[in-house]
């Protein structure tokens, strides 16, 4: 509104709830503007009478506060809407422009102002600029590509999140035959929880192998290195003793020396799943606290719209003119001048797309860093950094590997070295580099070893999932979308299955999985989940219709449900056992 408004015309209304909504005329007309917080409709069953039983099938658009107990705050926020929309003669949606901010405008637009169309802005920031140019190229329709998709989207989750979320819960409330533990599962949350689970039983079994390392420490201009056996780890501990022995005492001769340069290309930008990862490895932020701090800097016009598939940076949002505006940052003020000194903008760019909005980047309205909390200092430095870094030239480095030879055993020292360092001065705080600078050496040189060691070590079992790692992981695999991954995550920590920033399975999200994959196999499925997300991309694309891939599901849905009422004893057995297991 602020944006938008002419002439001084902008006025701010507050109910007697406190809910704000604006006034403002441009180009002569009166505009009104309503928040509205989210979904203010959501998915219900179409007959709630008949008490918690499965399947479920028929579900209608209700107010989210009539559904929800924790939508009640969306009350007041609809009451504003509903009345003020009655006097409305055009509509705008200006919503974000993703499935989600589409379904939520064409449900308030269909169910409030009784209109199924209306015009749409499409902006991937807050800046006035960018809202004004929006506004003035205004899309005449709605993007019923996205709404679509998004009403499948929602339907399919709702059907799937309803149906075996009350078969689990019943399944243990029937077996134990009293209490009432609320247990959940879904459309990419059972596959998520049994990757989890694959990787806590791979830690189980595993069996460590012992091994030896030799290293020599050796002095080069009056600095110690250290040689590695060149033949790595070394199996049998007599084989290890008898290098030791017949190394101990002699000297180390230069056999080869071979220096390699090599270029690193910067990284490319953001995508939301890589913005995740990225502030996990660096800060230890979980993906929701990423989401929420980069949700507020967007909203305060700083950085572009942080869901987004995206890994380009088109140049339609004007890179010099983006660098200028940084530049008026003390910190990042040398970077920009080098920058804008070397000549063409051209950013390295991911293969990743988003027909919506480019990957996530810092605007030309730069902030007061002062006013900013600590975490969204971070945050914004990073983007900023990682903006900086995709224009920067290739870096070149250098391995420098000297081979030594002591009594018939070969070592290897490697030295490495930064030759130019290009991108990576603009993303310096968050790199972690090796700098081993040997001096000039010359084959046949003989050099004297301080010390022949022997490290006896273990194999390792495979890491467990971190926040940011297993937030990849469902990316690569096609599960879930940039937005709804990290709402999973907490979904399974909410319903205490897994625990830890090192994620672990708990005894219940154990006997949860195990219980669907032996009965109900299907529900854990990431074929099926796959087949289903490339479905609904179907929807958007127009190659299928949203009724087809509805329907389909719930015959999918009446299948999976099937074979669990007939198993529903046994799984109730095994949810009661991870369930005592947990409380003990």
């Amino acid at each position: 509104a602020e944006a938008l408004a002419e002439n001084k015309s902008l006025k701010v209304h507050t109910d007697e709830n406190k809910v704000t909504y604006y006034e403002f005329e441009r180009n002569g007309k009166k505009h009104l503007v309503v928040c509205a917080v989210g979904h203010l409709f959501n998915l219900a069953p179409r007959n709630r009478g008949n008490g918690w039983v499965y399947p479920i099938f028929e579900c209608e658009w209700k107010p989210s506060f009539e559904v929800r107990k924790d939508a009640e705050f969306s009350k007041k926020y609809f009451n504003v809407v509903a009345s003020m929309i009655k006097n409305g003669s055009e509509f705008i949606v200006a919503t974000d422009y993703d499935l989600e901010g589409s379904v939520i405008g064409f449900n308030i637009l269909r169910f409030l102002a009784g209109v199924k169309d209306g015009k749409r802005m499409k902006f991937s920031t807050l800046t006035k600029e960018e809202l004004v140019e929006s506004y003035e190229n205004i899309q005449p329709h709605l993007d019923f590509q996205q709404i679509e998709a998004g009403l499948t989207r929602h339907e399919l989750d709702w059907l799937w999140g309803i149906n075996l979320s009350r078969a689990l819960t019943l399944a243990l409330k029937n077996y134990q035959g009293k209490g009432f533990s609320i247990l959940s599962t879904g459309r990419v949350q059972g596959p998520t929880l049994a990757i989890l689970l694959e990787r806590e039983l791979e830690i189980r079994k595993f069996k460590p192998t012992p091994f030896w390392e030799i290293q020599l420490h050796v002095k080069l201009d009056n600095k110690e290195f250290i040689a590695a056996y060149k033949k790595g780890k070394v199996w049998k501990k007599e084989e290890a003793d008898k290098v030791v022995s017949e190394c101990k005492g002699k000297k180390a001769v230069i056999e080869n020396i071979t220096k390699k340069k090599y270029k690193q290309a910067p990284p490319v930008p953001f995508n939301t799943t890589d913005l995740q990862a990225e502030a996990y490895a660096q800060f230890k932020f979980s993906p929701t606290q990423t989401l929420s701090i980069a949700e507020s800097l967007y909203q305060a016009g700083i950085i572009s719209y942080p869901r987004s598939a995206s890994q380009k940076l088109p140049p339609s949002i004007g890179y010099e003119k983006i660098l200028k505006a940084l530049s008026s940052i003390k910190t990042y003020a040398p970077l920009v001048e080098e920058l804008l000194k070397s000549g063409k903008l051209i950013p390295n760019q991911g293969p990743k797309e988003d027909p919506a909005h480019p990957a996530v980047y810092p605007t030309w309205e730069v902030p007061d860093l002062k006013k900013l909390t600590p975490q969204q200092r971070k945050l914004y430095d990073l983007i900023v950094r990682r903006f900086l870094a995709v224009f920067g030239k290739d870096a070149m480095r250098e391995t420098n590997t000297v081979t030594l030879d002591v009594n018939g055993h070969k070592f290897v020292i490697v030295g490495k070295r930064t030759i130019e360092p290009g991108w990576t001065k603009y993303y310096e705080p968050y790199l972690a580099r090796e700098e081993i600078i040997l001096p000039e050496l010359k084959v046949g040189e003989v050099l004297e070893i301080s010390k022949v060691e022997q490290l006896a070590k273990e194999t390792q079992p495979p890491a467990r999932y971190s926040q940011g790692s297993i937030i990849k992981e469902l990316e690569k695999r096609n599960l879930g979308t940039k937005a709804s991954r990290a709402e999973i995550l907490q979904t399974l920590y909410d319903r205490r299955y897994i625990i830890g920033k090192s994620i672990q399975v708990t005894k219940l999200g154990e006997a949860v999985a195990k219980a669907l994959k032996e009965y109900a196999p299907k529900i854990l499925s990431e074929e099926l989940t796959r087949k289903f997300e490339k479905e609904m991309d179907d929807v958007y694309n127009g190659k299928k219709k949203r009724h087809e891939v509805v329907e389909e599901a719930k015959q999918t849905l009446e299948e999976i449900l099937k074979e669990f009422k007939a198993n529903e004893k046994k799984i109730g057995k095994k949810l009661f056992e991870g369930l005592q297991g947990a409380r003990e």
